[in-house]
């Protein structure tokens, strides 16, 4: 049987790589529409984020979506985000 390759994303918080089932990803589609994006298939441009409150906090204090984006990321994405760390924990 064959091994499969496990593809890494790097979490934009703590700069660690990781497997991708591990993280969470933030989309921006063509219109610049910003959201988390559950599945992990959805079209545009992606950032990775840990699913732990550190990293979180890290992103948000520092506004490095902001910067991964080259846009302003609204509060709507941040209640998402933390939502979903809160379920995963």
């Amino acid at each position: 049987m064959k091994v499969r390759k496990v593809p890494l994303r790097k979490c934009i918080g703590c700069n660690e790589n990781k497997p991708k089932k591990e993280l969470i990803r933030i989309v921006r589609n063509k219109s610049g529409e910003i959201k988390v994006d559950i599945t992990g298939k959805a079209h545009g441009r992606g950032a990775y984020i840990c699913k732990i409150k550190d990293c979180f906090t890290k992103i948000k204090e520092n506004k490095t979506l902001n910067h991964t984006f080259k846009s302003d990321v609204p509060e709507e994405v941040y209640d998402d985000l933390i939502k979903e760390i809160d379920d995963y924990e």
